[in-house]
Formats: structure tokens, sequence, C-alpha cells
């Protein structure tokens, strides 16, 4: 944590510092919460929190600037536990280790949690920093966003006083974000019979590593390799020449995150165990000449193996790898209303096997509500067709663009100001939790700025020290030139 210590803006890097220290992945915020309350009250701010835990803490306005329009900062408190394999982390007790590259900020082999941990720590800095000059300010640091936004869905009307929202989870400096994806989850859940596996047969862990994984929606447009898939169709080429007897596949840890690594455990006759190792140095070869240009470092590994289970029998083997392998996935539309912008995805986030079941974890991104409806449609025929049960759940809107709105032409403006260039307005695929917050707030008038991350939701995730530098510089303006109340 040395290093954020010498890096400037010195009061956000110290708050992201004290972030990284405190243990703080979705569902696990409560250390962090509390800390940032008993903060606020320590510096005699009001602070408070509502049913489902997210925190508002209000900071009076400066002196002179007392009729001015009021401004919520919001962030969210919780980050995306991801790690390399190699890595030994508990993410529910152990710091994020942070260090210097260059230019960047990043973490040793774990994600950072600069998404939202910077857009948090600029929240805190400016309540921390009496030097700054301001309207009357409010914090919003919500719950549990990368599992489900369970804070933005408990947000309550009448909660908030203020007329502005400057959400700070946008992951590019020099874009102004003015509208978002909506998404809703869908499982499918198919059942599975067991049955022993033929006499003789040798037992093999088949591992798909090394891929860069990334967020479902703001990387879903490049192409990565998606795990999962890769997997299911190695299986579903070599299933019946190899003779194989599936006994599991788990791969993906989080819907909303690309997944870097699936494992199978299978069995087939001993004979065919070189041609399994052929086959898998084949494929990993081909896969290494498709994805050439997006991933670098992917592995297949075959290794002999002992396991519990049973094998599936050939109709639930064929059934789950048919389900996994016809599953769409990556981007499935383009927006015609919003250039460059994808309009719908998904990504076939989790899969896992258990004694009788599989299930398949699937995110749906879409800027329009019949586009998430039609691939709930698509994976419903899907799931039918492999005797599975499939149900869509924890749906959350989309933020519709203002391109009236007089927040994003003052960001606009204040950009402009500063660097002598003008940002680009933007529509994001990934969720933002404006659309919700819509619904107990309708006239509340928003935008959403941050400084450029990389790698979001995977171990690669880096921010960019100097774009954290002019994110200060533009939030910082922002609230100094906000207009006086009507």
């Amino acid at each position: 944590m040395s290093d954020l210590a010498q890096l400037s803006p010195q009061h956000l890097w110290q708050h992201f510092a004290k972030i990284c220290s405190i243990p703080h992945p979705s569902k696990h915020e409560e250390a962090l919460a509390q800390y940032i309350v008993n903060w606020a009250k320590e510096k005699k701010l009001h602070a408070e929190r509502d049913a489902v835990g997210n925190i508002l803490i209000r900071k009076p306005a400066t002196a002179g600037m007392e009729n001015r329009k009021s401004v919520v900062l919001q962030a969210h408190l919780d980050m995306v536990p991801q790690k390399n394999n190699d890595t030994e982390h508990d993410f529910e007790k152990d710091p994020i280790q942070t260090y210097v590259d260059g230019q960047w900020l990043k973490a040793r082999g774990t994600t950072l949690g600069a998404d939202n941990g910077i857009g948090m720590a600029s929240a805190l800095a400016v309540l921390s920093d009496d030097t700054l000059t301001h309207g009357p300010i409010e914090v919003l640091l919500t719950m549990t966003e990368e599992t489900g936004m369970d804070g933005a869905f408990g947000l309550q009307p009448n909660w908030l006083q203020s007329e502005i929202l400057i959400n700070t989870d946008s992951e590019t400096e020099g874009e102004i974000y003015m509208g978002c994806a909506g998404g809703v989850d869908c499982i499918t859940r198919l059942p599975l019979t067991r049955e022993a596996a033929p006499a003789g047969n040798q037992l093999f862990k088949l591992s798909l590593k090394g891929l860069k994984g990334g967020h479902s929606g703001g990387d879903i447009h490049l192409g990565l390799g998606n795990a999962n898939k890769l997997m299911a169709r190695f299986l579903a080429t070599h299933a019946k020449t190899l003779q194989i007897r599936l006994l599991s596949f788990n791969g993906g840890t989080l819907r909303n995150a690309i997944p870097r690594e699936a494992t199978v455990v299978l069995s087939l006759p001993a004979a065919n165990a070189e041609a399994l190792k052929k086959a898998s140095a084949d494929y990993l070869a081909l896969l290494n000449h498709e994805l050439a240009a997006v991933e670098k470092n992917m592995a297949l590994l075959v290794e002999p193996t002992e396991c519990g289970l049973q094998a599936l029998t050939l109709d639930s083997q064929s059934r789950l790898i048919g389900l996994i392998n016809a599953s769409p996935n990556g981007v499935v539309r383009m927006s015609d209303s919003v250039k460059g912008v994808v309009e719908t995805s998904l990504n076939v986030g989790v899969v896992s096997t258990e004694q009788d079941h599989a299930q398949v974890l699937y995110l749906i991104r879409s800027l329009i509500d019949s586009g998430k409806e039609y691939v709930v449609e698509v994976l419903t025929s899907l799931g039918e067709l492999a005797g599975a049960e499939v149900n869509a759940k924890g749906g959350y809107p989309g933020w519709q663009p203002d391109p009236a709105s007089p927040v994003m032409n003052l960001v606009r403006e204040s950009y402009k100001k500063l660097f002598d260039t003008t940002p680009h307005i933007m529509v994001i695929h990934a969720g933002l939790e404006c659309g919700l917050f819509k619904r107990p707030y309708p006239e509340m008038d928003m935008v959403s700025i941050g400084p450029t991350i990389t790698g979001a939701h995977s171990p690669d995730e880096q921010v960019h020290i100097a774009s954290v530098g002019r994110y200060w510089q533009l939030l910082t303006q922002v609230l100094k030139s906000i207009p006086e109340r009507n």
C-alpha cells in the first residue's frame, strides 16, 4: 500500500488504500460499510443506513454555495472476487495487494476492486477534503451491486434529497455515460441420471485455463474466449469417437464475468488415453489459431484423477453437452440507434454439476426490454429441447438516455474547459444502477463518469493512474459549477 501514498490526488488514493485493506467481495461488504459509517460520524457528518444496508452520508455546502442544487455522489460497496488459479487469496479475509506498474495500478493475482473502489474513494475524498468548493453533497454507497444490484433494488423514495446524481461506476475517462443496458439472469436446471462407468475405463481431469476473462457487459464485444463454451465444443466433437463418459462439468464463477476456466472429469477406455491427449493438444492449437488476437495464455491440461461420482448416462451426457454447446453466447445484436454499442448480449457465465442435476447460469443484457425477452425465449426453447427447466429472475431496467440532460451538458462543458477537448457522450452495455434509481426518483438528473479501468471482473483488472487524476479534476470542477436551485 506504500505505493499508493505517493500518488495524487492524495485524499482519493488514501481512501482507496483503506478500501483495499478491508475485504469487501459481494455479499461480504459489511465490515467496509461499518468502517465508513464510523469514519463519517467521527468527522461529524450525518450518516445513516436503510433497510437493505445502503449508506447515506450528507455534507453541508461550503460557505456561499448553500443555494446550489444538491448532488448525490454514488458508488457501490462490493467488488468482484476473481483470482488466478495459482494465487492464494481469501477474499473474505485477505486485503488486496496493490502495486504500481508504470502508468497503471494493479493487484497481485486478483481483481483490484477499482470497480467501483475508485469511485467510492472519490466520494469519500469529497467528504474529507475541506478545501473543495461545492453545494450540498450526499454520498450514496449501495450494497451488493455486482451479484444482483441488491442495494439499488432496495432504494426507497424520499430518502435522497438531491436533484442530481453522479454515478462513479464508468470505466473510460474521457467518456460521459447517459444510458446503460438492463439485464436479467436466466437459470437452466437440467436433471441428470448416472450409472457406473464401463469396467476398465480410466479417469482424467481436463482443465481449460489461462483465458483472459473480463466484464460480461463492457468486454462482451471483444470476442474473448468463454471457457464453458470452448470446453463444450471439445466434448461435442470428441465424446463419441473417444468413448468419453462424463462425470462432472464445472466452469466459471460469476454470471457477470466471462469465464476464464472450465474443468471436466471424464472416463474413457484406457486404450484411448493417448488419443485424448493428442485431441486435447490439437484442440489447443486450433484455439490458439482462432483466438490469437485476444487470448495469449490458454492451456488445456489432461491429468489422471479420482472422483466419487458415477458417470452420466449417455442420454444425460448428450443433453448436457448439447445444451451448453448450442447455447448462444456473446453479442446477439448491435444497436441501430446508438452506433458502435451492443444492443443485446448474453454470457454463459457459470456451469455446475451435482449428483442429480446440472445448472447453467446466464446473464442477459439489452438496451431494450424486448431484447432481453427474446433471449429468454431462445434459452427457454433450448431448455425444452434438452429437457431442462428454465427460469428468468432478477431483471433490472436499463437507463434510458436523455440527450437534453442538464448535468450531462454541464459535465461535457466542464471537460472541454479543463482539457480543451470534447468528451464522448456514450451509452454503456454494462449495467449501471441508474436505471433502478429512476424508479423511486424519476425526476432526478443523472450522469456517469469514471477513470479508465481495464480488465474489470478479472485478475487483469488495472486502473490508469493519470486518468484518476483527470477524473478527480472533472468531478471537483463539476461540483464547483453546479447551478443554483430554481
